[in-house]
């Protein structure tokens, strides 16, 4: 792994797509595509604008996108990589990273899409859930893709319905 001596100090920090750690997170991360499919090596992120973030003990890679237009007609920034490997619990990284986002991008629909094939499910009310640090960060199931992937979105307003009334139940 390939760590860099400037990430000083706790929770995210922006780096530039190409980032040689993030690259190094990112290759084992399960939506990884070698070379030969056409990536370009040095760096990770699709097209459009971009936040790249890392957390300055290298455990954990989150990168958000905002495309124009999307062939696929979801619209919002996307949560195109998330990966924890070391570091504090999943769901409070990915939250300080939506809040981080949403100081780019106010107001916008975060979205992300998780692969059931290849995610690891965790078990909740007897029951598999497929990316549940998004669920307990305030995500909900929005739908399934033509390729059998599970759409998640998160939007402002229902952190804040939360937030409002802590009686109202399971964030799922």
């Amino acid at each position: 792994m390939n760590l860099q001596p400037f990430l000083i100090g706790d929770g995210w920090i922006e780096v530039l797509d190409g980032n040689d750690t993030a690259r190094d997170i990112f290759k084992r991360h399960y939506s990884y595509r070698s070379r030969q499919q056409m990536r370009r090596a040095e760096l990770i992120m699709g097209p459009g604008f971009k936040l790249l973030l890392l957390t300055a003990d290298a455990g954990a890679l989150c990168a958000w996108r905002k495309e124009k237009h999307r062939a696929d007609g979801q619209f919002g920034v996307e949560c195109a990589i998330f990966r924890r490997e070391d570091g504090d619990l999943a769901s409070e990284l990915l939250t300080a990273a939506m809040s981080i986002a949403w100081a780019r991008w106010p107001g916008e629909r975060l979205f992300t899409f998780v692969d059931p094939r290849e995610v690891v499910p965790t078990m909740r009310a007897s029951r598999p859930t497929w990316g549940h640090c998004f669920y307990q960060a305030g995500w909900r199931f929005v739908g399934i893709t033509k390729k059998r992937l599970h759409i998640l979105d998160c939007r402002p307003e229902y952190l804040n319905r939360n937030s409002d009334n802590p009686a109202a139940g399971s964030r799922s």
